[in-house]
Order: C-alpha cells, then sequence, then structure tokens
C-alpha cells in the first residue's frame, strides 16, 4: 500500500516537472516610460532673452575703465537719461571724450545678462536671469544689477531684469598673491527679472496638434501611436514621419489641458535604439550601450613613443687661447616601441561579453580608440562609433 502510493507520488512529481519544463522562461516586465518623457508638444518651447547692463556696488573689483572704455560710456548714457551731466561740454568734443576717459571707476562692471522665457510665461511673471562679466572685473560679488531691458530675437523687450546677485564663489589677493574658489566673474539672480510681454503660443491648428519625438525611431513612433489610438480610441494620433505625429485634439481650451494631462502619463515602451559607441577625444571616455557586440577578431597593438632629451653642454676654451665660454644643446633621440602580439578577441552577443573581450586586451582608454576603430574598419565591430 505505502509502495502504491510512493509510486502514485513519483509521477504526479514527473508530470509536474515536466509541465514546468513546458512553460516558457520568465521574462523581466519591460521596462516602459511616460509619453512627456519621449515627446515635445510642437509649439512650446522656451525663448532665450539677452541683454547688457551694469553691476554696481562692487567692492573695487570692477572694470579697469581705462582697458573696457564702453562700461564708462555706458554708465554715462544711463546718468544722462537720468539727467545728470558728468561734464559740461558737449558730448561730440575731445574734452568731452577725455573727460569720459579720465573716470576711474572700481565698483562697476559691465556684464550681459540671459534668461529664459518659459512657455506660457505671463505679463508680470518672475525669471531668473544670469549675470556674467563682459569687461576684466575681477569679481561681481556684492554687486547689483541696475535695471537692464533683456530682448528676444526680434528685437522686442520682453523682461525687465534687477536686483542683488549671488556669486558662488570667493577670493582674495595680496602683494601679488590670489586664491580664488570656483567662478567670480558671473552670477545669478533668482527671480531677478519680470515679464513684461508674453509670446503667443498655440499649440492647436485646425483642430490638430503634432508631438515631436526626441530621438527618430520609426518602431518608437508607431508604438506611441498604438497606445494613443488605444487610450482615445482609433484615429486620434496619425504617424507623418518617424519624428512627428499628428493628434486630434479637442476644441475647447479647457479639454485640451485634460486631454494632454492624461496624453503625457501614458506608459510606453521606447525602442531599443541603435548600437553606438561614444567617443570623447578630449577626457578619453568610451561609452556604449547595451546593443554592441562583437565578432571574432586578432588584434595587435604596440605603443610607440619617441622621447628628446635635450641637455645644456659648456665649451669651456683653452687658458690663454683668446676665446670664450659657449653654451650649447646636446640632444638625446630615442624610439622606443613596445611588442604588440596577437590576440584573439571572442565574439560577445551582449555588453557584459563586450567588456569583458576588451578589458582582456589590457589597452588604455588611449588605446582603445584606436582599436574600436579599427574594430569597427574591419566588421568586427556592430555598432555605430561617434566621436565627440
Amino acid at each position: 500500500m505505502r509502495l502504491a502510493s510512493f509510486r502514485r507520488f513519483g509521477h504526479a512529481c514527473l508530470v509536474f516537472a515536466l509541465a514546468c519544463g513546458a512553460l516558457p522562461p520568465v521574462t523581466p516586465a519591460a521596462h516602459a516610460e511616460r509619453l512627456k518623457d519621449l515627446v515635445a508638444i510642437q509649439g512650446v518651447r522656451d525663448n532665450p532673452l539677452i541683454g547688457y547692463g551694469l553691476v554696481v556696488g562692487l567692492d573695487g573689483t570692477g572694470d579697469q575703465t581705462t582697458q573696457t572704455p564702453f562700461t564708462t560710456q555706458t554708465l554715462a548714457n544711463m546718468l544722462a537719461n537720468l539727467g545728470i551731466s558728468i561734464n559740461n561740454q558737449s558730448a561730440g568734443s575731445s574734452n568731452s571724450t577725455s573727460a569720459l576717459t579720465s573716470i576711474q571707476l572700481k565698483n562697476v562692471a559691465a556684464v550681459m545678462v540671459t534668461a529664459v522665457l518659459p512657455p506660457f510665461a505671463r505679463p508680470g511673471e518672475a525669471i531668473d536671469v544670469t549675470v556674467s562679466s563682459l569687461g576684466n572685473a575681477k569679481s561681481l560679488r556684492g554687486g547689483t544689477l541696475l535695471l537692464t531691458p533683456m530682448k528676444g530675437a526680434d528685437g522686442s523687450v520682453y523682461a525687465l531684469a534687477q536686483g542683488n546677485m549671488a556669486v558662488g564663489g570667493a577670493g582674495a589677493s595680496a602683494n601679488g598673491s590670489r586664491v580664488q574658489v570656483n567662478q567670480l566673474a558671473s552670477g545669478r539672480i533668482a527671480a531677478g527679472a519680470i515679464v513684461e510681454r508674453a509670446v503667443q503660443t498655440s499649440i492647436t491648428q485646425d483642430g490638430t496638434m503634432q508631438l515631436e519625438l526626441n530621438d527618430m525611431d520609426y518602431d518608437t513612433t508607431q508604438r506611441i501611436v498604438s497606445a494613443v489610438n488605444n487610450a482615445f480610441g482609433q484615429g486620434t494620433a496619425t504617424p507623418l514621419d518617424g519624428r512627428t505625429i499628428q493628434l486630434r485634439a479637442p476644441a475647447e481650451p479647457s479639454q485640451q489641458v485634460s486631454f494632454m494631462a492624461q496624453l503625457e502619463d501614458l506608459d510606453v515602451k521606447p525602442a531599443a535604439g541603435a548600437a553606438k559607441v561614444v567617443l570623447n577625444a578630449r577626457t578619453g571616455s568610451i561609452v556604449m550601450n547595451q546593443m554592441v557586440t562583437l565578432e571574432n577578431c586578432a588584434v595587435a597593438h604596440g605603443n610607440l613613443s619617441v622621447v628628446v632629451n635635450t641637455q645644456p653642454v659648456v665649451s669651456q676654451p683653452g687658458a690663454f687661447s683668446g676665446g670664450r665660454t659657449v653654451v650649447a644643446q646636446q640632444s638625446q633621440i630615442q624610439l622606443k616601441q613596445d611588442d604588440g602580439a596577437l590576440k584573439y578577441v571572442k565574439a560577445g552577443a551582449n555588453l557584459a561579453d563586450v567588456v569583458k573581450a576588451l578589458n582582456a586586451l589590457g589597452a588604455t582608454p588611449a588605446d582603445l580608440m584606436s582599436i574600436l576603430q579599427a574594430m569597427k574598419a574591419a566588421g568586427a565591430l556592430r555598432a555605430e562609433l561617434e566621436i565627440i
């Protein structure tokens, strides 16, 4: 009786094991991103602003006006607009010019003021501004920006900037010695500009709006269209090309806000990007994505170094010869090349295998740049090379 029960139990375990083995392997859940992280709404954009102004109240660290005459000219124009004349001569006379150049201003600096006007900004809103020295001021710390018009690309004034700056640095100098921490020639004014003019922004035209993908990809575009149509009905989204999607939007502005809020919250799994290796020639950094693969190849790399050593040699004439001592240069040139035996690099089907194969070469990042370019030329590297 016990033997029969054991046989039935063993048979049930075998069937369960076979059934489990027949099941497909469990894969991790796909990573999805919100639609707002993948696209931008056409027409909703920032607008850069720029202005020229003066910073006053510096502790003797302003522009040297003898080298930056535009600082003095700007100050004279500003004072003239306020009804104050710094001399009794006419503006076109030579005495007036000499009077301007003779003024020494240590507490004033000419600056460029930049800001970004966000979309849908209305008059009266405050935006942050960045102030940067235009002349040779040593520091803008403790300065106050005077009223500065901020203009757009069309030349119109969209904001007015003014206020006390915050400079994230410090420094001191005395007797030719100087100590400085961080940058002192630029600062930031939080809420330092008031918007005076709004930029008209229209996101719908003839009942439609357009989405633009951050990165052009046909597969991702099709996935976004499918997700939007599944959520809002067929015909809501129509792909125009690999980057642009046209949407059928509500006519009422209040309904458009609700529609866009639901639209941006949709989860979409973007398609895997193209295999790419990015090389930074200035820093020696190498970054590759998970799509990079390798084919079997053999690599030989030998470092070539040239050393030039120059030493001064003194030529001393004999006694009572009437000659003079001469210092000559003697150079020694040495050429050295390391051995570079062929090394077999195994094919890699995923990023971990590629990293392991490249590390086996024992090359420095600078050497790897040349090796990766040679692998690409030989057809062993399945990726696009981008040098920045």
